[in-house]
């Protein structure tokens, strides 16, 4: 099963960042019933939230800023302990890779970005899963694109 969402955004304050949480409980209640039919799940979009130091360029700064938040990020590593992995980090361990810079103060241009997109694959797709990386020169948007190549 595929799912292509974006997930709600928890700048306006703490009902939103409630609000997002609570989507992500719901999102992946669906993706796990898929699981449970027997149905490998993907689930890819802007999810709104970096989910490690190495995910965004300033980290110390934005601790207490939506998308960047402690519960935002425990969300995600409740995600990880249902059993599904972070494709693009299964390749790649390095710094500096986002996939949203702010449209203010040349930030895509001083690479001062967030990595809040991502495919999230089921742990039985993994031996499908061939390569996943961003496009980062590919302009037209805040985001770049995300790839993920499976067999």
């Amino acid at each position: 099963s595929y799912f292509n969402v974006y997930f709600p955004n928890g700048q306006q304050g703490q009902h939103r960042v409630d609000y997002k949480l609570d989507f992500y409980d719901a999102l992946f209640e669906k993706a796990n019933e898929r699981r449970k039919e027997g149905r490998k799940v993907i689930v890819s979009g802007d999810y709104n939230t970096a989910h490690n130091p190495i995910d965004l360029a300033r980290p110390k700064e934005n601790e207490q800023t939506s998308g960047f938040l402690l519960e935002e990020r425990i969300k995600l590593d409740e995600i990880v302990a249902m059993g599904y992995s972070d494709s693009f980090r299964l390749f790649n361990q390095k710094p500096d890779n986002y996939t949203w810079w702010s449209p203010r103060g040349r930030a895509r241009e001083n690479n001062v970005g967030w990595r809040i997109d991502y495919h999230f694959v089921s742990n039985d797709l993994l031996t499908k899963v061939k390569s996943s990386y961003h496009q980062p020169l590919q302009l037209g948007s805040d985001h770049c694109p995300i790839v993920l190549e499976l067999e």
